[in-house]
């Protein structure tokens, strides 16, 4: 029975189920393996298998860097170059591989304690050796910190972060609890306690970049945030009172603050006046001491010009401002003595209170 390829050679695919397979499998077979014609049945070439493996193979090489990543190739185990966020090639496994660690992912470490569960309510273990730490001035303070760091967004800094250091945790631990040592003991124990605490957090955050740069470990400390500070428990209460007493001087300062911004203005508006006050009184006596010499020069010019009529007028002038202001006597000399005498000032005021 004829399929209608040729002469009826092989059965019908009804016959045959696997005749399709066998026809691809034979042009796969003439076309790569130099085979005759359809009527030979020699071995298959292994070479079109050969070359999908190697393309297969190739194709593993293709890659593709996250937008919060850095590629780093390594060729047989040696870094050779970074590459950044989106697609790209490296020669297959086990010639290249690619790292792509992220460089945006801010990671913490604490000191002082260690988060048991995060909760809610959270609950933390203190851990002493860390949190116990001297001051500049012979004092030990327990505190309690948290370092939060990320790799530099920096070309190399990726590649620094896997093989400067050999273990860049234990690395930025040593070097945050050495910097925080090393700033509270440069400093005193009231500093860490009361209101220095942003001054602390900063020099001892500049302290741990400097040590971690000097080692080439491509971290960049983001921030260090004191959680706990205070004194150790068996001096605790005497801590307590002293706090409280700085918090009573600060009070008390305000207090005399508040009183000299209320007494001041005022003493200086009383001495503005008084000031004032002397000026205008200075003013008028120099103004009535000119008045008067010029009054005086004036009155010897006339004086100078007619002398008897000028000693005249002032006598009667001086006795018109002096006898209404004094008590009249009148002495009759040929009475022998003082007589009674009649106060002509004083009978109008008698004759009213007669009236009444």
């Amino acid at each position: 029975m004829s399929n209608g390829f040729g002469n009826g050679a092989h059965p019908s695919r009804d016959e045959d189920p696997f005749e399709e397979i066998r026809e691809v499998v034979e042009s796969f077979r003439r076309r790569f393996g130099g085979g005759g014609g359809s009527g030979e049945r020699g071995g298959l070439s292994p070479w079109p298998f050969v070359a999908i493996g190697l393309l297969i193979y190739l194709a593993s090489g293709i890659f593709i860097v996250g937008p919060d990543e850095r590629g780093i190739v390594l060729r047989f185990g040696k870094a050779v170059r970074e590459v950044g966020s989106g697609p790209g090639y490296h020669l297959p496994w086990p010639v290249e591989q690619v790292l792509k660690p992220s460089v945006t992912q801010i990671r913490k470490e604490e000191f002082g304690f260690r988060t048991v569960d995060v909760g809610p309510p959270a609950r933390y273990r203190p851990v002493e050796p860390e949190a116990l730490m001297l001051t500049g001035d012979g004092n030990i303070v327990k505190l309690e910190f948290i370092v939060q760091y990320r790799v530099k967004p920096e070309p190399d800094a990726a590649t620094d972060f896997l093989f400067n250091v050999r273990d860049p945790r234990s690395t930025l631990r040593v070097a945050s609890e050495a910097a925080m040592r090393q700033v509270i003991g440069s400093n005193k124990i009231d500093d860490a306690l009361t209101d220095e605490r942003e001054r602390v957090q900063s020099e001892t955050q500049d302290t741990m970049q400097a040590i971690l740069d000097s080692y080439r470990s491509g971290i960049e400390i983001v921030t260090v945030q004191l959680q706990d500070v205070q004194p150790p428990d068996e001096v605790s209460d005497a801590f307590k009172d002293v706090i409280s007493a700085e918090q009573d001087k600060e009070r008390l300062i305000n207090e005399a603050r508040g009183y000299a911004n209320d007494v001041v203005p005022k003493a200086r508006g009383q001495a503005a006046r008084l000031i004032n006050e002397a000026d205008g009184y200075r003013q008028a006596k120099i103004e009535q001491a000119t008045g008067e010499s010029e009054r005086f020069l004036a009155l010897l010019e006339e004086y100078q010009k007619a002398k008897n009529i000028t000693r005249t007028r002032l006598y009667l002038e001086a006795m018109e401002e002096v006898l209404p202001n004094v008590d009249k006597v009148l002495v009759d000399e040929s009475a022998g003595g003082i007589v009674p005498y009649l106060p002509l000032e004083r009978l109008p005021a008698r004759s009213e209170g007669g009236q009444r």
